[in-house]
């Protein structure tokens, strides 16, 4: 196969590019920070926190490797290859973020974080794909780093804008359920979804396929059954490079440690910076239900509103540390991009890793709720390294014809050790942590370190496979 020649991109050109990721990790930044905590509001108990977050892992496992296969099939003149995937995704995905929080139940609002997943996922997947297709090798390190860049400002807003509107427009309700404050941060990422990607659409045209591969994709298409696209990821795993397998075992403990992380970390804030357990908040929960009867007494009634405004307020702190360190993501994103051509993508990579795994070690014993953001520093850094260096450093092993399916084979190495979390760290939290958040905490960051020293175990290579 000939080598298709990809020019080389301006700054702004490789901005406007990114911009889309914006918004779909606005959505994302909710997720990490809002979703479980409003589970908390609507009743749900810590121990059911991993199992209810099952969409996810569930989600990204099946869509985004399928939307990657039939989008490497897909050309249209209208509307490109990837695009029209990414489009639909933010679409939907805006629409779940509008109606979440006015979710009544706890399954109401598990019912929409499985259809905010499964948008996520057809978005996200496209879009991974369509920057690997529209930059030459030497340019990739660049743009997935400027995609950390969008990351961790989409992020960034989402927890912000939790902890700003929780402090100016908060207010504990007297009947329990949900703040009203939480209505503004996902209606905020509602206009982000679509607006975001909706920039990156119009400004970045994608580049059509030679005539040689208009012939590959019309034979293909007249051949194609609705069991093609899962027989083209059943090939891609055989054939898979290496490299990728040695990248799902760093995936292993990585994601599982992250899925941990942003699962209980709110409930060791509650723990550690305000003092206030999950029975504390079960009572408080209960003294609120009987006084709507007329029962219990003044003094209950007024400990109980504290404890539930101590609990919203540890829920604006993890937005302040979510968004502070996807700040500095956001900052650090292009400056790894020096560091990482100067001592190699893996060697950075790994430092990174093992800089989080210690601030996750340090996070559970810092009691001040301004100094309990100096290890998110690092955690920043770290983030920023996930979100750009293993695409980057795996990247060149892909062949192109295929970079949408294998963009969706290294997504599924992140949801199956989401969804081993999913199913097994409630039985784990319960029987082995002893119900204690800090432990959960504290099991992260071992993990991470784990995650770094598998990734020194990597083997890289510098020449492309292409015509694999």
């Amino acid at each position: 196969m000939n080598k298709k020649i990809i020019p080389r991109l301006s700054f702004w050109q490789i901005w406007n590019m990114n911009v889309g990721f914006f918004g779909i990790q606005y959505s994302f930044g909710l997720q990490q920070t809002a979703v479980n905590p409003l589970y908390s509001f609507l009743g749900a108990h810590a121990d059911q926190l991993p199992i209810l977050n099952l969409a996810g892992p569930v989600t990204g496992l099946l869509i985004q490797p399928l939307i990657g296969a039939i989008s490497d099939k897909t050309w249209s003149v209208k509307w490109g290859r990837r695009k029209p995937f990414f489009l639909l995704g933010a679409i939907f995905c805006s629409l779940a973020l509008f109606v979440f929080p006015f979710s009544s139940s706890i399954w109401m609002a598990v019912g929409l974080l499985w259809i905010l997943d499964a948008a996520n996922n057809t978005a996200m997947e496209p879009y991974r794909a369509f920057i690997g297709d529209k930059l030459p090798e030497e340019q990739q390190t660049y743009g997935f780093q400027m995609q950390s860049l969008f990351v961790g400002g989409g992020i960034t807003l989402a927890n912000l804008s939790l902890f700003v509107f929780q402090k100016y427009f908060g207010g504990t309700s007297a009947s329990g359920g949900i703040p009203a404050w939480v209505y503004y941060s996902f209606f905020l990422g509602s206009f982000c979804s679509i607006a975001s990607v909706v920039w990156s659409v119009y400004k970045t045209p994608e580049i059509p396929p030679t005539e040689e591969e208009l012939i590959r994709l019309k034979a293909e298409k007249e051949n194609d059954t609705v069991f093609t696209p899962f027989a083209d990821i059943a090939e891609a795993i055989i054939r898979m490079p290496k490299i990728l397998w040695q990248l799902a075992l760093v995936y292993l403990f990585q994601w599982y440690a992250l899925f941990c992380y942003w699962q209980f970390v709110t409930p060791m804030i509650k723990q550690t910076l305000y003092h206030v357990s999950e029975g504390d908040e079960v009572k408080a929960q209960h003294i609120l239900e009987i006084s709507k009867k007329g029962l219990g007494n003044p003094a209950d009634l007024e400990w109980a509103k504290n404890i539930l405004r101590l609990v919203e307020t540890a829920v604006g702190q993890t937005g302040l540390m979510n968004g502070f360190y996807n700040f500095i993501t956001m900052v650090s994103a292009l400056l790894l991009i020096p560091l990482a051509l100067k001592y190699s993508t893996k060697n950075v990579y790994a430092f990174c890793l093992l800089a989080t795994g210690m601030s996750l070690l340090i996070l559970p014993f810092i009691n001040n709720e301004y100094l309990i953001l100096l290890p998110m520093v690092l955690f920043g850094i770290g983030w920023a390294a996930m979100m750009g260096l293993p695409y980057s450093m795996v990247s060149p092993s892909i062949p192109p014809h295929r970079r949408g399916v294998y963009m969706g084979v290294i997504n599924m190495m992140i949801v199956i050790p989401m969804l081993i979390q999913t199913v097994s760290f409630g039985f784990i939290y319960k029987h082995f942590l002893g119900n204690n958040p800090v432990n959960a905490i504290i099991l992260a960051g071992i993990l991470f370190l784990l995650a770094s020293f598998s990734v020194v175990l990597i083997k890289t290579r510098k020449t492309s496979e292409i015509d694999r």
